[in-house]
């Protein structure tokens, strides 16, 4: 009897310690493994290299945030690819400081607050200057005003192309937004912090339309929505627990959020939203925005809606997911998550794609190519 009692103890079911402690190790085992192929992966991309024999003075925005990891980004790549660098704000006698270091190029960045007299001096000096907006085309009332000042213009929207060259720029060129490697990229968040689906962004008046179609199925899942306005949302309450409202996450926070999620979903505002916007012209957006690059660049699989020129920079279906519809949002954010294997390809293929092409370097490097010629 003492026998078959010990068998029977033998063979029970695990404890839940031992069933805990095993999931653990899997889970653990899992995201190493992970980990290890996206750095085998980053491992294998060539970087960008080459250096200008040049003098740039660059005039960051100074706007602060969300601006400054802008203006890091575009002052810390450049240091690298150019013999001298000049680091001004928007807010400094930048004319004075040219004509006492006399760069080959003046590149600002945004210009939305910068006195164009200044570029004006220095165009009158021979200083050669450039303007790339981080915008368009949402503030082309106002941009449009500027261009015209600039011996270069560089714009982010291929659509904003012509419409600066009606307004008399002979220089005009398509220099899409990118991503920084070093703000975005795999990351080890707490397992506490996983969330199957996450959007972080402002609630303008198109976003809330969707997740408004999509708030039930939203509201069953660990959600994490991040930004100013959802109280706009017509079932608030209902997605309430799942939303940080009001919260401006920094660049670090935002790849930790992305790097939590399974999905990150990415919706680009509207350009012809109601509310905020300064864009009477009524120019249509074509290029993706900077989030585009910053999902993938986390490994994460992004669910984007589609923008016209999308397909320049991933391939759908291979590289990222879209959805044109808040139903079929919702019905690719089903199956992605019940599919992991497929996802995770997807989501390391965008990576791939995002820091072998589109990064800071990269378009620097041709912003660079055409200045210099």
């Amino acid at each position: 009897m003492a026998k078959q009692a010990v068998l029977r103890k033998r063979q029970r079911p695990h404890t839940a310690l031992e069933l805990g402690r095993a999931a653990g190790y899997q889970a653990g085992w899992d995201d190493g493994y992970w980990f290890g192929q996206c750095e085998l992966v980053m491992s294998r991309i060539p970087p960008v290299t080459g250096v200008w024999p040049v003098h740039v003075m660059y005039v960051s925005t100074g706007k602060g945030f969300p601006y400054s990891p802008l203006d890091e980004a575009v002052a810390a790549t450049l240091s690298g690819m150019v013999a001298q660098l000049t680091v001004v704000k928007t807010g400094e006698p930048v004319a004075e400081i040219a004509a006492q270091v006399r760069p080959d190029y003046v590149i600002v960045l945004d210009g939305l607050q910068f006195d164009v007299a200044q570029i004006d001096a220095m165009r009158v000096l021979g200083i050669r200057t450039a303007i790339w907006f981080t915008d368009d085309p949402y503030y082309s009332d106002i941009t449009t005003t500027l261009a015209p000042h600039y011996d270069t213009v560089f714009t982010l929207d291929r659509n904003c192309v012509a419409l600066y060259q009606e307004h008399g720029c002979a220089n005009v060129h398509y220099l899409p937004f990118c991503v920084m490697p070093a703000q975005f990229r795999p990351m080890k968040p707490e397992r506490s912090k996983r969330k199957e689906i996450s959007f972080i962004g402002s609630g303008y008046l198109n976003r809330v339309h969707y997740f408004n179609e999509a708030d039930s199925y939203l509201a069953s899942k660990e959600t994490l929505i991040s930004g100013i306005w959802w109280d706009r949302l017509k079932n608030f309450d209902m997605l309430r627990s799942k939303i940080n409202l009001g919260d401006w996450l920094t660049p670090q926070d935002t790849a930790l959020a992305y790097n939590a999620s399974k999905i990150v979903i990415n919706m680009h505002r509207a350009y012809d939203d109601a509310l905020f916007n300064s864009n009477s012209l009524g120019v249509t957006a074509s290029s993706p925005n900077p989030r585009t690059f910053e999902i993938s660049a986390c490994a994460v699989l992004q669910l984007t809606d589609v923008r016209a020129d999308l397909a320049s920079f991933y391939t759908p279906g291979v590289e990222i997911v879209t959805y044109e519809s808040p139903q079929e949002m919702v019905e690719k954010l089903d199956y992605y998550l019940n599919h992991e294997n497929e996802r995770k390809e997807i989501a390391i293929r965008g990576m791939h794609r995002t820091l072998s092409e589109h990064t800071y370097a990269h378009r620097l490097h041709a912003m660079l190519s055409i200045l210099f010629a």
